[in-house]
Parts: C-alpha cells; sequence; structure tokens
C-alpha cells in the first residue's frame, strides 16, 4: 500500500470557468485540473489554498447545490407519505394526509412527482457541488459534510423508500424475541406476520445476517415493542453509525492510497445512491461497509488484531464481506513476504475471526445457520445485471426449442459465479503488494457484477473502495455518474405502494401507470442532466481535457 501523501489542495473538475480550464492535475488527484509542476511533498498548492487551508474560493457558492439538493430530499421525504412502503398496522394510515396521499389519485399522483423530481434534483444537486469545487481542499470537505448533513436529514424521517427490507428486520427481530431460530424460520411462523410489511419472499426465506445484526433486530423489537415507526428510526440510528464510520474512514483510507480524501468523501457520502438506500431504504448495509472499512483502516495501518475484529463485526452483520480476509492476511504478511508466511497469516487472520464469530454464535446457540441463507440472493435474476441477463436470453432461446430455459440459465447463472470465485482467487495469489486494496475492490467487484442480481445497495459497496483507491477523471468517475443516474431512475421507479383500488377495472393498472409515471419522469430528468442542462452535461460529455492523473491504483 502507499505512503500517505496529503493532497489537500488540489483543483477539481467539470469547472467551466476559463481561468481553470487549460491547467493541468496535480498527480494525486483524480479530479481535474490542477497547477502543473505541483509536487508532492506532503503540501499541495494551488491558487486559492495552500496546506489545505480552508479559504472562502476553495468552493464557488456552495449553498445554491446544498439548498437544491436539501429541496430534493425533502420532496422525497413528503412523496414518501404517498408511496412509500407502511406496514399494513401502521397507525399512520389512520392520518388524514396520509389517507388523501394513498388513497386519492391526486394526492398520489402529487407523491409520485414530488419522489422522482426530488430523487432527480439530489442527483443533480451531487454533480453541481463537485462542479462548484474549485480546490479539493479543507473548504471542499466542509461543503461535502453540510450537503451529506442537510440532504440526509429529511431522509430520516421518510417513509421507508425504494425497499421493504426493514420490514423484514422487524419480522426477524420479533422471531427472536418470541423464542424462534431465525435460521430455520421465516417470519411466516408468527401469528399475523403478513400485518408486519415484509415482501412475501421473506415468509419462508432463512436469514442472511449474521449474529450481530440478528442481536440489533432483537432489541429494536423489544425496545419498541413492534412499534414499526420506532423500529423504523432505531434501524435508521444503527445505519447511521454505519455512516459515519465511512465519513471518518473514506478520507483516511484515500490518504494512504495518495488519493484525495475530500473528493473521495464526495464521491461517497454525498452520494445520492448512498444516502437512499442507507437512511431512505434503511439497508443495513450501512453499518456492514462502514464497519469494513474501520476494519480496513486499522489493518493497513499495522492494528491488525483491532481491523480484524471490525471487519469480523462487518462480517456479523452481512457475510459478504468476508470476501476482505484473505486480502487482510496478506496486508498482515506484509511485503515481499514468502508463501509460507502468507500461508501462516491467512491462517491466523481466518482463525481470528472464525473464533470470534464461532464465540458470537455460542451466545443463543444459534451457531452458523446465516450460511443457509445466503443462497437466497444467488437463487433471484434481474435483467440489468449482466449474468442475469445472460440467463434470460439463454432462457428465452431454449423455451423456444421447447427445451428447459430456466433450468440451463442456472447453468448460465453457475457460470457468473464461477468466475468471480476465480476472478477472487486471481486477484488473492496475483499482483503487487502495494495493489492490495484495489485487487481487494475489484474481487469483491467481480462477487457483485457477476451475480445475476445486483441491486443498487450492491453497488454502494463498491463506490467507496474504488473512490480511496483512486477513481479517475476519464470514464472511470463518467461510468460512475451515469450508474447513479440509472440506479436512481430505476428505483424510482421500481419499488412504489400504491393501492391497487385506485383503478378498480383492473388492479394491476394503477400501480403499472404509477411505474411508468415516475419512470418517465426521472428518466425525463435524466435525459436533461445528460444531454441538455447546461451545467452538468459537461460531465457526461467527451472532455478536451488531457487526462493527467496517475495511473489506477
Amino acid at each position: 500500500m502507499t505512503a500517505p501523501v496529503p493532497a489537500a489542495g488540489e483543483t477539481a473538475a467539470g469547472i467551466s470557468r476559463p481561468s481553470l480550464s487549460r491547467k493541468s492535475e496535480s498527480p494525486a488527484s483524480s479530479s481535474g485540473p490542477a497547477l502543473s509542476g505541483t509536487a508532492l511533498s506532503g503540501t499541495a498548492v494551488s491558487g486559492t489554498a495552500v496546506s489545505g487551508t480552508a479559504r472562502v474560493d476553495d468552493v464557488d457558492n456552495p449553498r445554491s447545490p446544498i439548498l437544491a439538493g436539501f429541496l430534493g430530499s425533502l420532496f422525497m421525504t413528503i412523496g414518501s407519505i404517498g408511496v412509500g412502503w407502511l406496514a399494513p398496522v401502521s397507525e399512520l394510515r389512520r392520518v388524514p394526509l396520509f389517507i388523501w396521499m394513498r388513497t386519492e389519485a391526486i394526492g398520489v399522483a402529487l407523491s409520485i412527482v414530488l419522489l422522482a423530481f426530488g430523487g432527480m434534483l439530489l442527483v443533480r444537486a451531487w454533480l453541481r457541488l463537485g462542479q462548484r469545487v474549485r480546490v479539493w481542499g479543507a473548504g471542499a470537505r466542509k461543503a461535502t459534510l453540510q450537503a451529506t448533513v442537510a440532504w440526509g436529514l429529511p431522509l430520516m424521517f421518510s417513509v421507508p423508500l425504494f425497499s421493504r427490507d426493514v420490514y423484514a428486520y422487524i419480522g426477524q427481530g420479533r422471531l427472536m424475541v418470541e423464542g424462534f431460530n431465525p435460521y430455520e424460520n421465516g417470519i411466516s411462523a408468527l401469528s399475523n406476520y403478513f400485518q408486519l410489511g415484509a415482501d412475501k419472499m421473506w415468509t419462508e426465506a432463512p436469514v442472511p445476517y449474521g449474529q450481530l445484526f440478528l442481536w440489533i433486530e432483537q432489541f429494536v423489537v423489544w425496545a419498541t415493542n413492534v412499534h414499526p415507526e420506532g423500529s423504523i428510526m432505531l434501524f435508521r440510528l444503527a445505519a447511521l453509525v454505519g455512516i459515519v464510520l465511512c465519513v471518518i474512514y473514506v478520507p483516511k483510507l484515500a490518504e494512504l492510497h495518495g488519493v484525495n480524501p475530500n473528493r473521495a468523501l464526495w464521491l461517497t457520502a454525498a452520494n445520492p445512491l448512498f444516502l437512499t438506500n442507507f437512511i431512505a431504504s434503511v439497508h443495513n448495509d450501512a453499518l456492514m461497509i462502514g464497519l469494513a472499512l474501520a476494519g480496513l483502516y486499522y489493518c493497513a495501518t499495522r492494528r491488525v488484531i483491532l481491523g480484524i475484529v471490525l471487519v469480523t463485526l462487518s462480517i456479523s452483520v452481512k457475510p459478504i464481506t468476508i470476501v476482505f480476509l484473505p486480502f487482510i492476511g496478506l496486508l498482515w504478511a506484509g511485503k515481499n513476504a514468502s508463501w509460507p508466511r502468507k500461508f501462516v497469516f491467512w491462517g491466523l487472520t481466518a482463525g481470528i475471526s472464525l473464533a470470534l464469530l464461532y464465540l458470537m454464535s455460542r451466545v443463543n446457540g444459534f451457531g452458523f445457520g446465516w450460511i443457509n441463507g445466503l443462497s437466497a440472493p444467488g437463487s433471484i435474476w434481474i435483467w440489468y445485471a449482466p449474468v442475469g441477463l445472460m440467463g434470460l436470453i439463454v432462457a428465452s432461446i431454449s423455451n423456444a426449442f421447447g427445451l428447459d430455459g430456466w433450468g440451463l440459465a442456472k447453468w448460465a447463472f453457475d457460470a457468473g459465479k464461477l468466475v468471480a470465485v476465480g476472478i477472487v482467487a486471481w486477484q488473492i495469489f496475483r499482483g503487487d503488494y502495494d495493489r492490495l486494496m484495489r485487487r481487494l475492490t475489484l474481487a469483491f467487484a467481480a462477487v457483485v457484477l457477476l451475480s445475476p442480481m445486483i441491486q443498487s445497495w450492491y453497488i454502494v459497496w463498491l463506490i467507496p473502495l474504488f473512490a480511496v483507491t483512486g477513481i479517475r477523471d476519464d470514464w472511470q468517475v463518467k461510468a460512475l455518474y451515469f450508474i447513479v443516474s440509472f440506479f436512481m431512475v430505476y428505483a424510482i421507479s421500481d419499488q412504489l405502494d400504491v393501492f391497487p383500488y385506485l383503478q378498480t377495472a383492473d388492479l394491476g393498472l394503477a400501480l403499472a401507470l404509477a411505474r411508468n409515471a415516475a419512470a418517465i419522469i426521472a428518466l425525463l430528468f435524466a435525459l436533461y442532466l445528460i444531454f441538455l442542462d447546461p451545467k452538468t452535461k459537461l460531465l457526461f460529455s467527451k472532455s478536451d481535457e488531457p487526462v493527467t492523473t496517475r495511473p489506477i491504483i
């Protein structure tokens, strides 16, 4: 891993002012033009900031995009009243405003417009904040933190959006409180389980979460007595812990790689996908990735035992971060380690983590039941995942010839998993020590991107890892802009809680109309950002500026 390189005074990209348009970029920056000839000698220098000292002109009027993003987030929160996910037993269903916005056609239409427009306004605010940065110094960090708070705060009080997983958390917590083993029982074991609001896929599905998150679920349900809104708020506070960990450790990890920490923070914490998935959707992935990043930082700074403990806690939220352990073993073994030494430290890393997981599993005797739950995500697919699309094509062609199309599609899904395992193994056994974190990132990306199911929060796992190891200001950052825009459009149109009785002729018509309306509004806004907006279209088009960033780490 590269030595720490302070990189606080680098000039930002995406600024259309002529005075900055022809400057070259500092080698440690991933974000656009800086003064040519600037040396990375521990102090970054630009025309507007020295040694990371905050100046007024670090960011050109950040209040404008911060306010716009706040309005977008507020619009989403108001829209969630009409189309967000409410448990059937929620007391909010008896509030007149909720009744009007959820049962009257005009109220639902207003909710859809506010949600779609607000979500895309948040995307534009994020892009514009990045463009307003002249120098990625202390002033940019302050603006990014202000934006993260301003954009995230309204979402803390929204009805859950884009996912019903939080209601599954409540059901699993209730299983724990009532003495069931959630690794052996789905929430259908509970009386009136359908009133909890969880997706029907959870009725018989085994829990794929580790012991730590089961305890959090149990505590939340016990503390709130299964009150839906109270439980949601406590789960959001748990997610907030993960968000704070990301805010703390993303800049620290970026500095270890000579990547500008303030830009990495903007790419991660202020990112609309980060905020909507971790706050509005209340996913436990926030805590998972926050603990994992903290653990990686301590492993990289030679406090390996603490790092392994934190990564193990991450595994005990969602076991997917078990992929990190072989790379931590390599970090611990050190540079130029022999193969016997590597295997010794792989064994030590695995032994410590396994011992901690075993001790946690013995507390209530549930053991390693989460292993069975890991098969659930791999059994479903979605059309925009490359492997999912490949399976769909295989199934369609095979069915046309009278064959078992979906049986053959499963072979395609398994092939994707096999390729992912191969890439993970390659990244573990091959590559430079100084690229260990990047190798980990690529291995983790292979696991995510070669799955037949890719959810937007899976992408959020990857963003901080790529940000801290370097996202160049060329096709790489443009790809991120497109990905964020795509998943925001998809989320806005895919997960809406719309009462079917708004259309009595066809019970499915109301939901179809609602989703299509949301999709059209969000897509038109996205196309405006990409092709028409005089400011943001510059970010998506080919730049005439040479990319002078260092090679990817």
